[in-house]
């Protein structure tokens, strides 16, 4: 595996930083990454080289006001609203090596997972304005997706109406908005890690965090809003979340997956008993099932690949495969016979 990293240049002239993880061979698929809140890519250990061993290129950047894509302190946080943000994403998906045979697939973790579901279902996404002009995408993965915050991390209503006041007359006032650190993973290495890297800066701006609140709202009541208020695809959907996550809310994950398939989706949670915010990042077994549930999902998508792994339900995971279509089992790796080496 080698890695490759260069810039993209949005139609207002801003540089974004882009890296690619890059396959010993010919990649097999190509993943586009859209990473999370005080986040970058460079940040989510090791699944990308996961993926990249196992034939998947993976593609990702920092977004506007994140990571290295940030020039000077005054811009953490300056994502715009969030016609700029789906504006910026769809830039850069736009602009990935074009290839009709190459199997194409977009994932996004917490607010990016946010991002992604309101780029493929939202009426006034880009994705959905000049078809012909698309990503051609083979499957869209999420996890610890934000479609609510969890009631524990949750800002009370008198702060949120505040800063939405404040958004309307100084939208690019920057707010310090820290995740608790302690809140990302169960592993103390990884909490350590975020707490130094100076890239996770906290800082939003009032307008940037009034948008991501306003999408994840928009995501609750999507199907509840009925048929017209969003687009149907075809497209089919894996999501992943820790069950102990307590800053994305897994109920409301698993409630948008039950609207999902009732509306005929074709969709598969996981759930990861205990896990926290950092599925990539978490205890060695449920951080090792994930990227097993990933490379098996993506695999099982290419034509003329066998990446099937056998998953093996838990009786101590929450729930069972069935209803809706929601299997909450927790994957393990086990040496069975037809499981595909990857």
């Amino acid at each position: 595996m080698t890695t490759e990293e260069s810039v993209h240049i949005l139609p207002d002239g801003l540089e974004l930083y882009t890296k690619t993880w890059k396959t010993s061979g010919s990649p097999l698929a190509v993943l586009a990454f859209i990473h999370g809140f005080s986040d970058h890519c460079n940040a989510y250990h090791d699944l990308f080289p996961t993926l990249a061993s196992a034939g998947i290129e993976v593609r990702s950047f920092d977004q506007r006001g994140w990571g290295r894509s940030v020039k000077e302190s005054r811009d953490r946080g300056k994502t715009g609203p969030t016609p700029q943000v789906l504006s910026d994403m769809h830039s850069f998906l736009q602009n990935l090596p074009a290839n009709p045979d190459m199997p194409l697939f977009l994932m996004g973790h917490s607010m990016g997972g946010g991002q992604v579901l309101n780029y493929i279902f939202h009426p006034e996404s880009p994705y959905n304005g000049d078809k012909s002009k698309r990503p051609n995408f083979t499957g869209v993965l999420l996890y610890s997706p934000l479609i609510a915050i969890d009631p524990s991390s949750r800002p009370s209503k008198l702060t949120v109406s505040a800063g939405r006041l404040v958004a309307k007359l100084i939208p690019h006032k920057q707010r310090y908005s820290p995740l608790d650190p302690n809140l990302m993973s169960r592993n103390k290495a990884v909490v350590d890690e975020f707490v130094a890297d100076t890239l996770c800066h906290d800082t939003g701006t009032f307008e940037g965090l009034a948008g991501m609140l306003d999408r994840g709202i928009w995501l609750e009541g999507m199907f509840a809003a009925g048929d017209g208020a969003w687009v149907k695809t075809g497209l089919p959907f894996w999501f992943g979340h820790g069950n102990g996550d307590r800053v994305t809310s897994h109920p409301a994950t698993e409630n948008f997956v039950k609207g999902l398939t009732e509306k005929g989706g074709d969709v598969k949670l996981r759930s990861y008993e205990g896990a926290y915010h950092k599925l990539h990042a978490e205890l060695p077994e449920t951080t090792e099932s994930f990227l097993e549930d990933v490379k098996a999902w993506i695999l099982g998508k290419v034509p003329g690949t066998e990446g099937v792994v056998i998953q093996t339900e838990v009786e101590a995971a929450k729930g069972v495969e069935g209803e809706g279509g929601i299997d909450t089992a927790v994957s393990k790796d086990a040496d069975i016979e037809g499981k595909a080496k990857l």
